[in-house]
């Protein structure tokens, strides 16, 4: 019961932050927060955005097969997010946007804005189902079910209320309660770290000493170019990631856009990117407390990273607070990911593919539409029950966002035209012959693509792209 309060205390907060921004909220706020929010506070927000009920539970558990290597990946996102500051918030602030797709219509054309619009929406769809499911399984399995909650009531629940929140207020609300969740998440993290460095029987520096002279705990890799963990790999995938699933992706920069300058947005964004490196030091630091604990007490280690966290955490070994303290961590680092992602969605739908962004009433329908198919997805993933079938799905979302990266890298850097009919295919044939190129240097080279696999499929949609306008340009259908 402790933790069903706790929760129902954390949604009461929401629902106060809702009615406090939502007053006299039209389309404009709901989709741009009338571009008056605080750039600290999007700072602020966006790293729990951007951290997932997922990663919340899967990070500690890296450094059993990683070490800390992930904070390779943490350092690119830092370079990634100045080049987003640099090269695309001056564009997306020039044209005034309201969904960062329609830069696609004023440079290419119809066709390429509702191509990058439809791949937005189905990965996102796709993606944050699919995310949130494992979130909800995972509360379902080490909290609910000793409750007796069906499965049904816990995701019809959860997506409703993510709804009745952001209904009104939509991206203005969302500035204020991810503070509040992001807010949340630490609180729950660094007091679950705590607990464990008590259950050590150290004090806090004994505690980074621990973690610092312990054998997980190394970072770089640059001497083993075949591995995934190579620095420079993991550097510059980093890199890629923050540009493409922050700068290129609708819900990641909706926030952004609420600032009421581009001096402020640039701010925002180079912030929070330097944040992600000591926010991922913790939880990769609590991994190896986690271990260490395990061995002080004599107890196996999971054959999944992913168990790691929840194996203390959720099953009461550390106590019943502690495992309030994780479902509340999970609850709030899923909820500031999902919660943008059904804003961020209805946006794009009644912006970029019904064309209607002043229409309230079209707003509304679509908002609860979007959390039907929302709830419609992730209990066809229950249904689904297998691992290697969710598994699948989240490569195909990765393979996803190699079109967007292509569409805007040949848009800012280069100034040909397109033949703007074939824009759709050339998006759809990227993401198959990287899967093609993946799996033959797999079986023929021994190979396995990384992130890397990201760049390759922008690079195959952006030479398509590129032959795509010299046709046009031949003949004479578009201008150099």
């Amino acid at each position: 019961m402790a933790i069903i309060a706790t929760i129902l205390v954390y949604f009461t907060v929401l629902m106060i932050f809702s009615r406090l921004t939502s007053r006299r909220a039209n389309n404009e706020t709901f989709f741009r927060a009338d571009r008056r929010s605080p750039w600290y506070m999007v700072a602020f927000g966006m790293v729990g955005a951007s951290i997932s009920g997922i990663t919340f539970v899967s990070v500690p558990g890296m450094v059993m097969r990683g070490d800390m290597t992930y904070i390779q990946t943490c350092l690119g996102f830092i370079v990634g997010y100045i080049a987003i500051a640099c090269f695309l918030l001056p564009v997306y602030y020039r044209l005034n946007l309201t969904t960062i797709y329609s830069y696609l219509r004023e440079r290419l054309g119809m066709s390429s804005y509702r191509t990058g619009a439809w791949f937005f929406i189905v990965s996102k769809m796709t993606g944050a189902a699919v995310r949130f499911y494992v979130v909800c399984i995972i509360l379902q399995r080490f909290v609910l079910d000793a409750l007796g909650v069906p499965f049904v009531l816990t995701v019809v629940v959860m997506v409703g209320l993510i709804w009745l929140y952001t209904r009104n207020g939509g991206i203005k609300t969302l500035v204020w309660t991810d503070t509040f969740q992001t807010t949340s998440m630490f609180m729950a993290l660094l007091l679950i770290i705590y607990t464990v460095v008590g259950r050590l029987d150290m004090d806090v520096w004994e505690a980074v000493r621990a973690v610092a002279g312990d054998s997980r705990s190394r970072i770089f890799v640059f001497d083993d170019w075949g591995s995934t963990q190579n620095f420079w790999k993991q550097f510059v995938s980093g890199a890629f990631i923050a540009i493409v699933m922050t700068g290129l992706d609708q819900d990641m920069m909706q926030k952004n856009l609420t600032c009421k300058t581009l001096a402020e947005a640039r701010k925002d964004v180079c912030t929070y990117g330097f944040a992600f490196v000591p926010a991922n030091l913790l939880f990769l630091s609590l991994g190896v407390l986690l271990i260490r604990l395990a061995q002080q007490e004599g107890v196996a280690l999971p054959s999944k990273g992913d168990e790691l966290l929840p194996m203390f955490a959720a099953t009461g070994a550390l106590g019943l607070t502690v495992v309030v303290l994780f479902a509340l961590g999970v609850v709030a680092a899923s909820f500031s990911s999902a919660d943008s992602a059904l804003t961020a969605l209805t946006t794009s739908f009644c912006v970029d593919i019904c064309g209607r962004p002043g229409d309230e009433r079209l707003r509304r329908r679509v908002h609860v539409g979007m959390a039907m198919v929302f709830v419609a997805f992730i209990l066809v993933f229950r249904a689904l029950n297998s691992t290697s079938v969710i598994d699948a799905i989240y490569v195909l979302c990765g393979y996803t966002y190699g079109p967007l990266l292509g569409l805007f890298a040949y848009g800012l850097f280069t100034r040909r035209g397109v033949l703007d009919a074939a824009v759709p295919w050339i998006a759809l044939a990227s993401p198959v012959a990287c899967l093609a190129i993946d799996t033959l240097t797999s079986r023929c080279l021994g190979y396995k693509f990384g992130y890397e696999l990201l760049m390759l499929n922008g690079m195959i949609t952006f030479t398509g792209l590129y032959v795509s306008g010299v046709v046009a340009a031949r003949r004479g259908k578009v201008a150099h």
